[in-house]
């Protein structure tokens, strides 16, 4: 839209020009206060305020580095810088809190032999999900702009999965699905594969063998990008540097780590 001379911008237009403006919604979860969901949910609630303000749109714009926002009418700043890397078991859900009172993935950070407590918990957001019968590599991060560029379709980040499915499947069938399938072990029985996928789209691996007729009984996210499972145990964790996580992820931004 052409705007006459002497005439000011629209308001919203104008804001968005400010370099480093985001939604406040965006902005929570950038400095790692409260994922996404939770920030829309306490904004509107009226719990959020802004350099002494209570504000209700989550849409409204700030500097996140240049304002004081306070939650629950307590000052929060950017958290630490953490990332980790969770071995989740089969039975585990990947959400913060489960309507149905299953164990979620938070739940086994705080089991854990060396647990993390609740305040370092609470700014942890899964990069993507693993469904309740999945297991396998799954990152859990502070670092929202790097959650977002491992999630991004267009950074095409390497996944690997151990796959078991119900019958054979032949190196022929192998050979015409849609995704880079290497035949393991194969009897009447059932089959071990190894998938290697370069998107994270719900439940994609078991849509491949249900396509084929061939359910998966038992799925292992074994790597993503360059990191691995290593020694790991269902359950375990392990901290991640930043030097590690730039070169698992070449072309990431940088941490924040550093």
């Amino acid at each position: 839209m052409r705007i006459p001379p002497g005439t000011s911008p629209p308001r919203r237009a104008r804001n968005l020009a400010v370099p480093g403006r985001v939604p406040l919604g965006r902005a929570l979860s950038k400095l790692g206060i409260l994922s996404r969901s939770q920030a829309v949910a306490a904004i509107r609630a009226g719990r959020v305020r802004v350099n002494g303000r209570t504000v209700v749109d989550p849409a409204a714009l700030v500097v996140p580095e240049r304002v004081r926002i306070a939650l629950d009418d307590q000052p929060r700043r950017r958290a630490a810088w953490r990332t980790i890397l969770l071995y989740k078991p089969r039975g585990v859900v990947t959400t913060r809190r489960d309507p149905q009172g299953r164990r979620t993935v938070f739940d086994v950070l705080r089991d854990a032999p060396s647990p993390l407590t609740p305040a370092e918990i609470e700014p942890l957001i899964a990069v993507g999900r693993l469904d309740l019968a999945t297991s396998g590599l799954l990152l859990l991060t502070t670092d929202t702009r790097l959650a977002q560029w491992i999630s991004d379709p267009e950074n095409q980040v390497r996944r690997l999965y151990v796959v078991t499915v119900r019958g054979r499947v032949t190196e022929e069938m192998a050979g015409r699905m849609p995704a880079a399938v290497r035949v393991v072990k194969a009897s009447n029985r059932e089959t071990h594969l190894v998938v290697e996928l370069r998107e994270g789209k719900n439940r994609q691996v078991r849509r491949l063998f249900d396509a084929i007729a061939r359910p998966v009984s038992r799925l292992k996210r074994a790597a993503l990008g360059g990191l691995e499972l290593g020694s790991l145990e269902p359950g375990g964790f392990r901290e991640l540097s930043p030097g590690e996580l730039e070169r698992a992820f070449p072309g990431a931004p940088a941490t924040s780590g550093a």
